[in-house]
């Protein structure tokens, strides 16, 4: 099940106490302290994997604890260092103190980490207090006591381009054609209840990720719908492809929807170069085609949305039949190279 969020307690490790030991040799009557060090107790770290694509393992656990160290022995001997708590977290997943709301950590790459409660210090054993006064003495130091903590978990997806429209606008239908995603298609709203990557591949080599956020509605911003929920894994992407249905009533009203809607959730948001596709061409004879795309770019250029862009980001596609799949998922991978080489892309992804 997808999980993009998480509570959970973390308890480091507590510390090994120092050890209280004499030297106890036949021909050693006076022998001194030898009481060992106690191990250090085991760190709670995150650490970002790219094999991960949820939080359930969290969700479904909610408590780590970290190792405590071995207490230490005689002869000197140090105590065992407690193993520490690991947790593999997906990329993009942002870690907060539950109570203050801080964020510790923000993880984005593979491989990044971070330790968020060391583990306690071992205590020192008797043979560190020996002084001119005290010859043999019977005290150790206990080890550190444990860190624990409630965090919050909050995954925002990493994807290169974040798939955009209404129920029924056929994104999962474009993105299991595009991509090798298999995801969950049926004609009734919100069919897809956590969002989707798929993997574009471009040639033998190349590929950029795809990601399919389940429908937004009028009012997502508000927590309308499944809104705010799927509404911030769109803030990390690159670039936006907004899937317009040219056969519902008003196609350049939800574009306009849509584009309010990301705005009234942050203004950021309208920042991201982004492109339209209108789906569902096949459902018209080619005659009607040439209108149907004119009369959205006329409206289009009229609109206070054109200043976003500079050039024409709009095409007619079919994800159904596959037409201007092509030309589409080539126009995609050209923006993202840019991005890529730290190009600065222009505001729109331009014309195919």
């Amino acid at each position: 099940m997808f999980t993009d969020e998480a509570g959970l307690y973390v308890q480091s490790g507590k510390g090994g106490d120092g050890a209280v030991s004499f030297r106890r040799e036949k021909y050693v009557p006076f022998g001194g302290p030898d009481g060992g060090d106690g191990g250090s107790g085991g760190d709670i770290v995150f650490l970002a994997k790219k094999s991960l694509r949820t939080l359930s393992h969290i969700r479904s656990r909610r408590v780590f604890k970290a190792k405590p160290g071995q207490a230490g022995g005689k002869n000197n001997r140090a105590g065992r260092s407690g193993d520490h708590c690991i947790i593999e977290v997906p990329l993009g997943t942002i870690i907060r103190d539950k109570e203050s709301n801080e964020t510790l950590g923000d993880l984005n790459e593979e491989g990044d980490s971070i330790v968020i409660s060391k583990g306690g210090r071992g205590g020192k054993g008797n043979s560190h207090f020996v002084s001119s006064a005290n010859q043999a003495p019977s005290y150790a130091q206990p080890g550190k006591e444990p860190e624990g903590q409630d965090l919050y978990l909050e995954l925002k997806l990493i994807a290169d381009i974040g798939l955009v429209g209404f129920p029924n606008a056929g994104k999962s239908t474009l993105l299991s054609r595009l991509s090798r995603a298999n995801p969950k298609i049926a004609n009734y709203p919100f069919t897809t209840l956590y969002p989707n990557l798929g993997v574009v591949h471009i040639g033998d080599y190349d590929s950029y990720i795809l990601a399919d956020i389940p429908g937004l509605i009028e009012g997502a911003h508000k927590g309308i719908g499944l809104g705010i929920r799927f509404l911030k894994h769109i803030e990390r992407t690159k670039g936006l492809l907004f899937l317009i249905d040219i056969f519902a009533e008003n196609p350049f009203n939800q574009f306009e929807l849509l584009m309010n809607e990301l705005k009234c959730y942050h203004t950021r948001m309208l920042e991201k170069p982004f492109y339209i596709a209108l789906n569902k061409m096949d459902l018209f004879p080619m005659e009607e085609r040439d209108h149907i795309l004119k009369d959205f770019v006329d409206r289009y250029e009229k609109s206070s949305w054109r200043s976003l862009s500079e050039l024409n980001p709009i095409t007619l596609i079919s994800a159904v039949s596959g037409e201007g799949m092509d030309p589409l998922k080539q126009r995609l991978f050209k923006f993202l190279k840019a991005y890529e080489n730290k190009d600065e892309p222009s505001s729109s992804f331009g014309p195919l």
